[in-house]
């Protein structure tokens, strides 16, 4: 679904990409993690169109993305901090993006909404809300047209421990529904319920892509952060 071929990007002397190739498809869940400044956003940016790769290209079902952006219609993407009008409502910006993603006639999946209780702060300005809330937003916002690929960026950073397992449930979910989801996440521990595949990158390379099932079976450790350890001490 999407392949990323070669791609590099350089930010000044900077090599926040450096010959990038991976290959994405429907049914998985996987964890793009790494330190710090490895290049994990950038990727994500040159997915979502926001940032162009200075070589190398990336497709998403088979069509450049340089060359056509209807694709993003079928990506939903929760920012590690979401950024909204601080006047107005948690009601009005969903109706806004209903607006602009022109699907008022379609059914939107609301049950997020439901499930954060959203449903009964419709009327709380933005700028009144919590860091916790806004990220319940920013996760209702990501589900909300019913999209084929799901980029979420540290989910559940500042959530409660039962909205982070509601969020986990709908990931998991929509990742049996044939989804492909993109997760990124400096607590490894929300992770492991979850993936089906660990991209890791450091210093804008790729180290490596693995099935989470031949990762464990390689280090002999059932928990993510203890065999990515394992990996990258041995190399």
């Amino acid at each position: 679904m999407i392949i990323a071929s070669n791609v590099s990007k350089n930010y000044g002397r900077l090599k926040a990409l450096d010959n990038i190739s991976v290959t994405c498809v429907k049914g998985e869940c996987i964890a793009l993690i790494g330190p710090n400044g490895c290049g994990k956003t950038t990727l994500i940016k040159s997915i979502l169109g926001m940032v162009v790769c200075d070589s190398g290209f990336i497709t998403f079902n088979g069509n450049n993305i340089r060359h056509n952006w209807k694709y993003r219609a079928h990506i939903g993407y929760m920012p590690q901090i979401g950024r909204y009008p601080e006047n107005m409502t948690i009601g009005q910006v969903l109706d806004m993006m209903k607006d602009i993603r022109g699907t008022k006639n379609e059914v939107p999946d609301e049950e997020l909404v439901e499930q954060f209780e959203l449903n009964k702060l419709l009327k709380k300005r933005m700028g009144a809300l919590s860091g916790g809330t806004r990220q319940k937003v920013s996760a209702a916002l990501a589900f909300l047209f019913n999209p084929d690929v799901l980029i979420l960026d540290e989910p559940t950073a500042g959530l409660d421990p039962v909205s982070s397992e509601i969020l986990k449930a709908k990931i998991i979910n929509e990742k049996n529904k044939g989804k492909l989801v993109l997760i990124t996440s400096h607590i490894l521990s929300e992770l492991d319920d979850l993936i089906s595949q660990v991209i890791y990158m450091q210093e804008g390379k790729l180290c490596f892509h693995k099935n989470i099932i031949n990762l464990q079976d390689e280090t002999g450790e059932v928990k993510l952060s203890k065999a990515i350890a394992q990996v990258m001490m041995k190399n």
